[in-house]
């Protein structure tokens, strides 16, 4: 029953999650199309802030509050449970407002300091109460994931991508703005107006569990040694959110600064940036979807098998998903390298995006395997290295970032080389690690093998796609999208795992 539940409930999350991020893609399309490329480079740049103090105010809670439930639900004790979370809701809810009102007061400073671009203030003020909604939010989904109750909650989470179109519309409509800071500020309530309704629909749901919930007459513990329970969890998972939200917002504010050092204008920078890293990215980076579901059944699944000590079908799971992730990695390279133009009409109808595309795309089979190694040590319960590796990464990208964009000749496309380096650096130190612990004995030449194989692919679908349905541009798109990641589907079926 227990593996059955599991499977059930990975299966479910993987849903939710491949569902929540189409709705994420079509609404970066959606919002792409309503601000333009300067918009998107201002949405952009509040976010990595955005994201930082979110981290600070609730990283590791979601693990922390799982982990918690479901101990004390194996116990029966669901009167700790209870007090659990009214114990760290209380805190985080005073340690949020606080977080929230100091960014508040500060959003000038933040924006002229260290954004550069003073258009942002509003919307970094709009973000403060959200991020007070994601932090009791955060309860209450780690609770629902330790008793192993998701459907609704995952619901919840779709529901909110899929109104976030609703009601940018609606504002845009009610305000009827036009200029791009008021567009950039009512992008960020409609996320704010869907955290608050994800909040209270959460903590609906979480009122009637609570009168199902069987009663329990044992004395519960002191409310700070609830507290303390959780808090010595999510401490270092925290840090570890923290430190690289840090780097990563230090990278994105590196950006603007080093294309202008490179010689062009604000507004000329601020739209490469959004044509790049909001539009070519998100393209390439799509199908992490499913990488993002693999991780989160990878930890559960290697930390089963190695508490058993069966290091053998361990390291086959290890190597079938890094395949899995190559092999993807391969399909969106030669996709984007066989129709980089019409992808960037078909999603943002732009017809400037292809050399974009093409750069971003290189790095692709390299990006989503090293982005599996984060799975895989968190099975391997090796979250200290996972710190240590991602911050080395992260100052490797700053200085990347920093070299190659600030060159006149490279500029934005510095952003690509800086990917393919650091994906290449993350996916080697990481399987170094791993391979201390389980010995791999990847093929060689299954990797050149399919590394050929993806460019005979690509020669055989251009010289047959020349001619092919050149008029009806979507199916033709999506015909060739197809038949790559069928292709690719097949071949994952070829190679020698057991090596």
């Amino acid at each position: 029953m227990k593996k059955d539940s599991f499977l059930r409930n990975s299966i479910l999350l993987t849903t939710s999650n491949i569902t929540t991020g189409i709705l994420g893609f079509i609404f970066s399309i959606y919002l792409s199309n309503l601000i333009g490329p300067v918009g998107v480079g201002l949405y952009g740049l509040v976010m990595p802030i955005y994201n930082l103090f979110i981290c600070l105010m609730t990283a590791g809670i979601i693990a922390a509050i799982s982990r918690t439930s479901a101990v004390y639900k194996a116990k029966g004790e669901f009167n700790n449970i209870s007090k659990t979370i009214r114990s760290v809701a209380g805190f985080n809810v005073i340690w949020a407002i606080a977080i929230g009102a100091l960014v508040f007061f500060l959003a000038p400073y933040i924006s002229k300091y260290g954004i550069h671009d003073i258009r942002t203030v509003n919307a970094i003020r709009i973000t403060c109460p959200a991020m007070v909604f994601i932090a009791l939010s955060n309860i209450l989904k780690g609770y629902f994931f330790g008793i192993s109750k998701i459907v609704v909650p995952s619901f919840i989470d779709i529901l909110e991508k899929a109104m976030r179109i609703i009601t940018i519309t609606l504002l845009i409509f009610a305000f009827k703005s036009t200029s791009i800071t008021s567009l950039v500020t009512l992008a960020y309530l409609s996320l704010a107006i869907g955290e608050l309704q994800s909040l209270i629909l959460l903590f609906l749901y979480y009122k009637k569990l609570s009168r199902e919930t069987p009663k329990s007459f044992d004395k519960p513990e002191r409310a700070s040694q609830l507290l303390f329970n959780v808090l010595v969890i999510a401490l270092p998972l925290c840090l570890n959110g923290f430190l690289g939200n840090l780097f990563g917002t230090a990278s994105t504010l590196l950006v603007p600064r080093r294309l202008i050092a490179a010689g062009f204008d604000a507004t000329t920078a601020l739209g490469m940036i959004g044509k790049f890293t909001g539009m070519a990215l998100t393209i390439v980076t799509f199908p992490m979807i499913v990488i993002m579901s693999i991780n989160s059944l990878i930890v559960p699944d290697l930390s089963e098998t190695i508490s058993r000590r069966d290091y053998y079908n361990a390291s086959l799971r290890i190597k079938k998903v890094m395949k899995i992730a190559f092999l993807l990695g391969l399909a969106t390279t030669v996709i984007c390298n066989l129709i980089p133009d019409s992808l960037g009409m078909m999603l943002f109808k732009r017809d400037d995006l292809g050399n974009y595309i093409k750069i971003a795309s290189l790095s692709a089979p390299i990006l989503f395997t090293a982005n599996t190694m984060f799975g895989i040590l968190n099975g391997l319960n090796k979250q200290g290295i996972i710190l240590r590796n991602s911050l080395i990464v992260s100052a490797i990208e700053i200085v990347c970032l920093f070299i190659f964009i600030g060159l006149p000749g490279v500029n934005i496309m510095g952003y690509g080389i800086t990917l393919f380096i650091t994906s290449l650096i993350s996916l080697v130190i990481n399987l170094r690690e791993i391979q201390k612990h389980i010995y791999l004995n990847l093929s060689k030449s299954n990797i050149i093998i399919f590394v050929l194989l993806s460019i005979l692919i690509f020669i055989v679908l251009k010289v047959l796609s020349r001619n092919m349905l050149n008029d009806v541009m979507i199916i033709k798109n999506l015909i060739i999208i197809f038949i790559t990641f069928g292709l690719f589907t097949a071949l994952s079926f070829f190679g020698i795992e057991e090596e």
